[in-house]
């Protein structure tokens, strides 16, 4: 299967399906997929995002080898705003290895804080940043904060998943 031309006829739930039921759980197909991700054009990378993500989502081993890249595009100022969303979503069902934690929680931190972030990139990056209080629960007084200031303005979404997390939060 050749993953570039799906990904170039366009995106669909179909085409996504395809390319992630192609690549199973085998780290060669997965690292094909990662490198046009990483590498193709605007358009090829915003497309390969989401079936990156569902098949890191079904197999998160497939993810390990790459979170030194994953991180370098959280940080890049022009990646697309599908890639980041993507990323986010495929990290809040991570666990992100030690030596990128603070890194993968200084951009979340960053994407939940600013307001100009779609409010899907807000709501992952606000997982991911719980995700992370369960091993460093000092930075749960911060998460609350932020969270109880957005919620009054926030979206629907952003409202949905705040509440959830507060009241996670107040669980502990």
């Amino acid at each position: 299967m050749d993953i570039l031309e799906i990904l170039e006829s366009g995106q669909s739930k179909d085409n996504t399906t395809k390319i992630v039921n192609y690549i199973g759980g085998d780290p060669d197909r997965f690292d094909e997929l990662f490198n046009l991700f990483r590498n193709g054009t605007y358009k090829v990378t915003q497309r390969a995002s989401w079936p990156l993500g569902i098949a890191a989502e079904k197999f998160p081993d497939l993810l390990l080898p790459y979170y030194k890249d994953i991180v370098i595009m959280l940080k890049k100022a022009n990646v697309h705003d599908a890639v980041k969303r993507n990323i986010l979503r495929m990290l809040q069902d991570q666990d992100v290895p030690e030596v990128y934690e603070g890194e993968v929680l200084n951009a979340a931190f960053t994407f939940l804080e600013d307001k100009a972030q779609p409010i899907a990139i807000r709501v992952f990056a606000m997982q991911v940043v719980y995700n992370l209080s369960e091993r460093y629960p000092e930075i749960r007084p911060e998460l609350k904060l932020i969270i109880e200031d957005m919620l009054p303005y926030a979206s629907a979404g952003i409202r949905s998943r705040g509440k959830k997390i507060l009241s996670m939060l107040s669980k502990d």
